[in-house]
C-alpha cells in the first residue's frame, strides 16, 4: 500500500510519515514535525469520525472540547482601590524629592505629559506605571481592603511543602 504524502498545512512543506494533529490559536491543524512545536499535539479522531466523511468540519467533531476558562478580568488582578488623592500623593512625594515633572519622568521612562496628567487627576495610572511610581517615590497609590491587611497581620505562619523540605534538607 502506498502511503500518499501530505503538505503541511502551516508551511507547506511535503510531511514525511504520518502528520501531527496539532491545535495552534483553537485550529486543528496537520503538521510537519518542525511546525509540531508551534501549537499542543491533539489526540487523533477516532475512526467513527473518520468515516463520516473526514473533512476538515468532521476533524474537531472527535476531538473533546478544552474546558472554557473564565478570563481573568483586570480587576481581578489588583489588590484593593486606587486612592481618590492619588495625584496630590504623587505631586507631594515628587516636590518632597525635589524633582520636577520631567525629571520624574526620565527616572521612570514615561512621559511627560503623562506626569502632569496623573497629577491634576485627569488620568488614572495602569498597573505598570502606578508600580513605578510607588517604587520611585516610595508611595502607595492603592487602598488595601481591611481584610486583606488583617491576612498579613495575622502572624500565623503556615509552612508550605517547600518549606518542610527545606526544613528536613537543613537537618540532615
Amino acid at each position: 500500500m502506498k502511503q500518499t504524502s501530505s503538505l503541511c498545512e502551516m508551511c507547506g512543506a511535503a510531511i514525511q510519515g504520518p502528520p501531527r494533529t496539532v491545535r495552534i490559536e483553537g485550529a486543528l491543524l496537520d503538521v510537519c514535525g518542525m511546525c509540531a512545536k508551534y501549537g499542543t499535539e491533539v489526540q487523533k479522531p477516532t475512526k467513527t469520525v473518520a468515516a463520516r466523511g473526514g473533512g476538515p468540519a468532521s476533524r474537531t467533531a472527535g476531538v473533546p472540547a478544552t474546558p472554557v476558562r473564565r478570563r481573568r478580568d483586570v480587576l481581578d488582578l489588583i489588590e484593593g482601590e486606587i486612592v481618590e488623592d492619588y495625584g496630590e500623593r504623587i505631586r507631594n512625594a515628587r516636590m518632597q524629592r525635589g524633582l520636577s515633572q520631567k525629571e520624574l519622568a526620565l527616572e521612570l521612562k514615561e512621559k511627560e505629559l503623562l506626569i502632569k496628567k496623573l497629577e491634576k487627576g485627569d488620568l488614572i495610572p495602569e498597573d505598570d506605571v502606578r508600580l513605578k511610581l510607588e517604587r520611585a517615590l516610595d508611595i502607595r497609590l492603592i487602598d488595601v481592603p481591611a481584610d486583606i491587611e488583617e491576612k498579613k497581620k495575622a502572624g500565623k505562619v503556615v509552612p508550605t511543602l517547600g518549606d518542610v523540605i527545606s526544613i528536613k534538607k537543613v537537618k540532615k
